[in-house]
């Protein structure tokens, strides 16, 4: 170890900080030998003083970094690696204009997912008590789990905010009996106007954020008579929004027929809000009219409550898990002397817990009383497909930069030579690259702009392109990640070549570095294959969702609601719609057939099970319903007014009967609701949910006057039938507009965002996949130049044009092969997994996978044809010439 004394630190270090690295090991050795014998003549501290400075004496101006000087001039390095660039793009035109059309492409994709993204995110997010709002969710326990419903009982909300005291605000909301998406008649004088409405409480405007725009928000609902419209409701009825307070108007719906005066205006609400409608009545008026909703054992309108600042969620779950059941237990009371509460009632009764609100549009599927996600399920696979689509053209950009790095040896050595070190070199290439993202994000900007509107149409979206601080910051966050992300690797490649190597004109590729080539154009084919095979599975699936039999005929079959004259006498309306041609029959109905039924678990049988809990479906129909929809009995009968006192009868589908355990059912007799009733048939499964669903037990009760009215149309006279209904409708029901909807509409509608899925993933596939392919059209215009002088003296040689393109593809056709036997077995997890969801799917065939598989492989060999049949076809002697 070296005991000699040394120079003062502090010199040293002032050394290193202005001194130029390339200078500073040979000024710092003299210095240090200087130092040594002045030592030994001047003794240790006058050295050290000399030593100093001897330092300050080398603060001249070649001595000093580069850093100050480049610092003030900073546009004359950014204009000369911008004029390096331009030269660049323009002396590689083909790399250039592929990478730009990949980029672009890739990028226009991505913001028009992060819009559709975006958008969904903030559904019901704009809530003021966003945070602390809740929905009340119930479980309602099933044989094996449990069914959950956002119906509660009509009383819990007025509870829950006088027991709870974590609870600062509940307000309960119920939807027509006749389910969400039908429509009650507004009237004033001859303006007759269909409207969706919503029953709230009179806090309602205190829990959600909904902007009132005429009318104090704490009393416009106070009295039980009144009425809110929304702006574009009060201009279509009164033609204007001045002075339409306290104005009469007509409502039409059922039992809530009558007049109401209006006390307020509100605006529609947005379309980031899941709850839309047109009008509100007060929740008094709802609550009061269905009096079932006054017994704790039934269910029906939602429950929204605000929590306390710093209440804990998961414990006051807990705390309301069995509040229902307490509150069952204490309402009850002895309708005789001596009689008991019957406990086995708290065994059909549902336990409750809350959901975020905000969360609810998003993860709105559970199994067994958990939650298995929803809309988030697209959310979450859209923002993939925007990242492979973007990452498939950062690997095209990496692949053709590093390509074409024998281009660019010569400028690497000659820069390095002088002096320019590999920093400098990795900022240039970086900054060709991260010009290239911008420049791509214009096109893909104008790109996106016309496309939009078409995109909106796919989608159900009002997507609007405003250029907003928070879009902007992404938009720009997006595209400098993209660039840097695809020159990072050729910017490490280039800038590594040594000078002395590279100054010969050729470059010697290391196998890690063909490996890692080689891998991208792998991984990126595996993205494209597992597209294409999840694209083939959706429509597959979608397509069967469309044609599986449901157990009944749903085609040409119309519904309206029952209005107007219809309340007064619906048998009169039928028995003459019946003779209508092209009518092959009417009939009318409680519910919608897509998940929208009545329930309860208030069955009782001989031989049931104290501990058994089946929760059955309650469909109401009237007699010609069955007949007229196609249901096939499995044994029995179905009703008939041939038969008198219908309403004592009960018809059970399969699936009921099987879970009751009941040997020859037809004849029996079961208690609904205490009361008596007899089976006289057993309909055959069918589907009255979605097919995520398994058919559930359900049971049918005759009425022959409900709120919906069904008309099956003769195939092919669709629309002349429709007309003549229309003017026997209005004719009939004093001019009130005939609304209708098509039965298979509503059953298409389950699957909207499924079908909407199934079509842009085709769109996003093909563009992944042709990104892909232009990237391997680039490389093989690449490898195809660079074996010019081979190709040339094969042919002399006597290779054949066949035997070229085979030798030349070869490679690519390895790679996209290994994808192939890479993205198979991910694919199949990933479409098993989204199959997973639906109770009825596909089965996964083998030729899912082998078609798609075979589909990239001939579109790679294509796309490489194209180039190789070219260079195969060039003459030798100008493959011989020097290159």
């Amino acid at each position: 170890m070296d005991k000699r004394p040394g120079p003062p630190k502090m010199a040293d270090l002032l050394l290193r900080w202005f001194c130029r690295s390339d200078l500073l090991q040979e000024i710092q050795g003299d210095l240090l030998e200087l130092f040594q014998r002045q030592v030994r003549e001047y003794g240790l501290s006058g050295a050290r003083w000399r030593y100093f400075i001897n330092v300050l004496s080398f603060i001249r101006p070649f001595v000093l970094k580069k850093k100050r000087n480049s610092y003030q001039k900073p546009n004359i390095m950014f204009r000369h690696n911008l004029l390096l660039t331009y030269r660049s793009f323009k002396r590689h035109k083909s790399s250039f204009l592929i990478n730009l059309i990949g980029l672009s492409t890739g990028l226009a994709c991505t913001l028009l997912i992060y819009l559709w993204v975006s958008d969904e995110l903030n559904v019901d997010k704009f809530h003021e008590k966003g945070p602390r709002l809740y929905q009340v969710m119930q479980n309602l326990p099933l044989a094996d789990g449990a069914h959950t419903t956002e119906a509660t009982p009509g009383l819990l909300a007025k509870s829950l905010i006088e027991e709870m005291p974590e609870i600062d605000d509940a307000v309960p909301a119920a939807y027509p009996m006749a389910g969400r998406g039908t429509r009650g008649l507004l009237s004033f004088k001859n303006t007759h106007i269909k409207a969706n409405e919503l029953y709230v409480g009179n806090n309602y405007f205190n829990v959600f954020s909904f902007t009132l725009l005429q009318g104090d928000k704490d009393q416009v609902l106070s009295d039980k008579y009144a009425v809110l419209l929304s702006e574009e409701m009060a201009l279509k009825l009164f033609k204007t929004t001045q002075n339409v307070i306290g104005k009469t108007v007509t409502w039409d719906r059922e039992r809530l027929k009558g007049q109401y005066h209006v006390s307020g205006i509100f605006r529609k609400p947005p379309a980031g809000s899941s709850a839309q409608f047109d009008v509100l009545f007060t929740y008094e008026l709802y609550f009061d009219e269905y009096r079932r909703l006054h017994d704790w054992g039934n269910s029906g309108p939602c429950t929204y409550v605000v929590l306390k600042e710093g209440t804990n969620v998961g414990e006051f779950n807990e705390k309301i898990r069995g509040f229902r059941k307490l509150k069952l237990k204490a309402s009850w009371a002895p309708s005789n002397p001596g009689e008991v509460f019957d406990n086995s009632r708290l065994d059909r009764i549902g336990t409750l817990f809350l959901q975020r609100y905000s969360d609810k549009y998003l993860y709105n599927r559970y199994e067994n009383g958990v939650p298995t996600g929803g809309r988030i399920l697209y959310v979450r696979l859209f923002s993939a497909i925007a990242l492979i689509i973007l990452v498939i053209a950062c690997i095209n950009f990496m692949n053709l930069s590093t390509a074409k790095a024998s281009k660019r040896v010569k400028e690497v050595g000659l820069k390095k030579a002088i002096g320019v070190d590999r920093k400098t070199l990795i900022i240039q290439f970086l900054g060709e690259s991260v010009l290239m993202a911008f420049l791509s994000l214009v096109l893909a900007i104008a790109l996106v702009l016309p496309l939009l509107p078409q995109f909106n149409e796919i989608t159900g979206k009002q997507l609007t392109f405003g250029f907003d601080t928070r879009l902007i910051s992404v938009i720009v966050g997006a595209t400098l990640i993209t660039g840097l992300l695809s020159g990072s690797y050729p910017a490490l490649y280039l800038s590594g070549f040594k000078p002395a190597t590279v100054l010969k004109g050729k470059i010697h590729m290391s196998l890690s570095e063909l490996w890692a080539r080689k891998g991208l154009v792998v991984f990126q084919f595996t993205l494209s294959v597992i597209l294409i095979v999840s694209v083939v599975v959706v429509y597959k699936q979608i397509g069967f969702v469309h044609t599986k039999n449901l157990g009944y005929n749903r085609d040409n079959i119309i519904y309206f609601a029952k209005e107007g004259k219809l309340t007064e006498g619906l048998a009169t309306f039928l028995t003459e719609v019946k003779k209508i041609p092209g009518v092959i029959g009417a009939a009318s109905f409680g519910h919608n057939l897509t998940g929208e039924y009545g329930g309860t678990g208030a069955v009782e049988w001989e031989g049931k099970s104290p501990d058994e809990k089946i929760q059955f479906g309650n469909l109401e129909v009237d007699h010609d319903l069955m007949g007229m929809m196609g249901f096939e009995m499995a044994e029995g009968r179905m009703f008939s007014k041939d038969f008198n006192d219908e309403s004592s009868k009960i018809i059970f589908n399969q699936a009921a009967i099987k879970a009751m355990g009941l040997k020859d059912p037809v004849g029996k007799s079961i208690r609904l609701w205490g009361r008596e009733k007899q089976i006289i048939g057993v309909v055959k499964d069918f589907n009255f949910e979605s097919l995520y669903e398994e058919v559930k037990p359900c049971f049918m009760q005759c009425y022959p006057d409900m709120h919906k009215v069904l008309v099956k149309i003769e195939a092919g006279m669709e629309k002349e039938t429709v007309a003549r209904i229309q003017a026997f409708y209005q004719e009939y029901n004093l001019g009130l507009p005939f609304d209708y909807k098509f039965l298979d509409d509503d059953y298409q509608a389950l699957y909207a965002a499924e079908a909407r899925v199934a079509l842009l993933s085709r769109y996003f596939a093909g563009i992944a996949v042709l990104l892909s392919c232009l990237g391997l059209f680039g490389l093989a215009a690449f490898t195809a130049e660079r074996r010019l002088k081979e190709i040339g003296i094969r042919k002399i040689l006597g290779s054949s044009v066949p035997g070229i393109i085979f030798l030349l593809s070869g490679d690519f056709t390895k790679m996209v092969i290994t994808a192939i036997f890479i993205a198979v077995p991910l694919s199949y997890f990933i479409t098993t997994r989204w199959l997973a969801g639906f109770a009825f799917r596909i089965d996964l065939e083998w030729w899912f996978f082998a078609g798609a598989g075979l589909l990239a492989l001939i579109i790679a060999w294509f796309t490489v044809g194209l180039q190789t049949v070219k260079a195969a076809q060039i003459n030798p002697s100008e493959c011989l010439k020097d290159q």
